[in-house]
């Protein structure tokens, strides 16, 4: 079982930055891809970055490719998205995730852990 808890958002003015960081507990955090996802109200969960366990494999979503930067700590058990340049469509709750498996995935089903969510609000 992993336990993960995330922290950093907030309320950020267009064009702002937000670092946010995910930490993570419960058994080995090295051998897990982890990811983030984002909901906005009355939209689906969607992917936003995920890494893996050894961090030489990176997604991003189209729409924060090259704004966005995922990293991870295994010492520290600590996975972090580093968001640039943020737009109101930015908006949303962002979730950290963890999966079983150490590879990159995108799709929100092939992860079994998820935190509670952090808010990231962006104003224009």
């Amino acid at each position: 079982q992993v336990q993960l808890v995330e922290s950093g958002g907030g309320l950020v003015q267009a064009g702002g930055s937000l670092r946010l960081s995910c930490a993570a507990s419960g058994r080995t955090f090295s051998n897990n891809a982890m990811g983030w996802f984002r909901q906005a109200p009355g939209k689906e969960r969607e992917f936003v970055a995920a890494i893996s366990w050894s961090g030489r494999g990176i997604s991003y979503a189209a729409s924060v490719k090259g704004r966005f930067t995922i990293s991870r700590d295994n010492a520290k058990n600590t996975v972090y998205l580093r968001m640039n340049s943020l737009k109101p469509e930015d908006t949303a709750v962002y979730y950290c995730a963890a999966r079983r498996n150490s590879t990159v995935v995108v799709a929100t089903t092939a992860f079994e852990y998820w935190g509670q969510g952090t808010q990231v609000t962006v104003s224009s």
